[in-house]
């Protein structure tokens, strides 16, 4: 239907939340945030943005009857190279623990490049087809899997690049950059143009890890992004220990922190200083809720007494730009998933509280994560940005929340895509 409309025509009677709609003001909102606005879409680009009912040139166009439209969706923190390995890896106790040995099991035997490369490629056409234009995958980094996940990625980087913009980051834990092994893979990640990362664990020489960490960044000019605190343990104060160690060493580049669930368990002193010290390092947090909900507070015959996640809230109203990412799918740290954007904010809303009133929490899949990754032409609507958007039937949150929303429309330079979900069948061939 929209590909029959020419390279001109009007989305009429439009939904949008407020929150997403770039140097505009003035338009009436629900209590929700939203606007009922409608969008013209000119070669492949937003031309205007007019409140609905507007008088408007005669030209074609679609009444979506206040149907939402968001932006294209930017999935901050993913794993491609784990996913997908559940069927012939299964976390069986669910716990973290168990989640470690059986992911680096199944890493030792079976990631060769075919193997990544089959997996990683089901991933991006999941996401694709879901509306995602913008992903960040951690690469497991130790050793020869550098090499041969890189190679992959920076491989499907390129076939991808028409349709979605792919950022790697190294994973490794922070003590193996003390090692002449961890220095060559600084090197490489800057040789690849990727962000340094590690994991963060509470132990004797951290500081010295952290130091290390942001001086092999500084002299390479490198982001970084660290798994930090995902545990349920409140003695666990990496994110304070990170920021400190930013602060200390001045460094002025990017970081990206995720997880931090030990925060949410701590005392409010403890709460107070370490955000006090993260908006000070200009650290941005990305919550991974449908992970850390599955693993966090786990143990056989037991009821879990807390949901896992950060304390988003805090940090939100610190002025901390906080975003939510899909991470994991259907491998031993998270059995299920699909790298859907609307699951995760879905997800999100539920586990963390973030509706009545929704605020900005509806730009953490898209608008601020975009931000985090250097991507300021996507996560918003506005006018002379591509029109990559999806569009929903419903026309309120609740409506969005409540369905699948299996029909919503994606388009790319304002055509429509092809959202059909590739096939589980595509993975047989993968050992199991």
């Amino acid at each position: 239907m929209f590909n029959n409309l020419g390279d001109r025509y009007w989305l009429k009677n439009a939904h949008i939340p407020f929150c997403l709609l770039e140097n505009m003001t003035n338009f009436p909102q629900t209590r929700e945030g939203l606007c009922n606005i409608d969008l013209e879409i000119y070669q492949g680009k937003i031309s205007q943005i007019l409140p609905s009912n507007s008088t408007l040139p005669d030209l074609p166009g679609i009444d979506l009857k206040k149907g939402i439209i968001f932006p294209g969706f930017i999935d901050l923190h993913t794993h491609l190279d784990k996913g997908h390995i559940w069927e012939r890896s299964p976390n069986l106790l669910g716990t973290f623990d168990q989640a470690l040995i059986t992911a680096k099991k199944d890493a030792q035997t079976y990631w060769k490049p075919e193997d990544v490369y089959q997996r990683m490629e089901f991933g991006l056409k999941c996401s694709y087809a879901q509306g995602t234009v913008a992903i960040r995958t951690h690469l497991d980094s130790f050793g020869e899997q550098a090499k041969i996940s890189f190679e992959v990625f920076k491989f499907l980087q390129k076939k991808w690049q028409n349709k979605l913009i792919l950022q790697a980051v190294s994973l490794v834990g922070l003590d193996y950059f003390l090692t002449d092994e961890g220095e060559q893979l600084a090197d490489y990640v800057a040789e690849n143009q990727s962000i340094l990362g590690g994991v963060a664990y509470m132990n004797p020489q951290l500081d010295q890890q952290l130091d290390r960490f942001f001086s092999l960044a500084k002299e390479r000019n490198l982001d970084l992004d660290f798994h930090a605190d995902e545990t349920g343990d409140p003695n666990s104060i990496c994110l304070q220990k990170i920021a400190q160690a930013a602060i200390r060493n001045q460094f002025t580049g990017k970081i990206l922190c995720g997880h931090c669930c030990s925060l949410s368990v701590q005392s409010p002193d403890v709460i107070n200083q370490t955000i006090k010290l993260v908006k000070k390092a200009n650290i941005s947090i990305v919550s991974l809720p449908m992970c850390n909900l599955y693993l966090q507070d786990r143990n056989p015959n037991h009821t879990p007494n807390w949901r896992g996640i950060t304390d988003v809230h805090s940090l939100n109203k610190a002025g901390i730009p906080v975003a939510f990412a899909s991470d994991n799918c259907r491998d031993p740290f998270y059995g299920f998933g699909d790298h859907d954007g609307l699951e995760v904010l879905k997800e999100a809303v539920r586990i963390a509280h973030l509706d009545t009133a929704y605020d900005d929490w509806v730009c953490s899949v898209n608008k601020t994560p975009a931000e985090i990754m250097g991507l300021s032409n996507l996560g918003r609507i506005g006018v002379d940005l591509s029109a990559d958007l999806v569009i929903f039937k419903a026309r309120y949150f609740s409506e969005l929340f409540s369905r699948h929303q299996s029909d919503r429309i994606v388009l790319r330079q304002g055509k429509s895509i092809d959202t059909t979900l590739p096939d589980y069948s595509e993975l047989d061939e993968l050992v199991l």
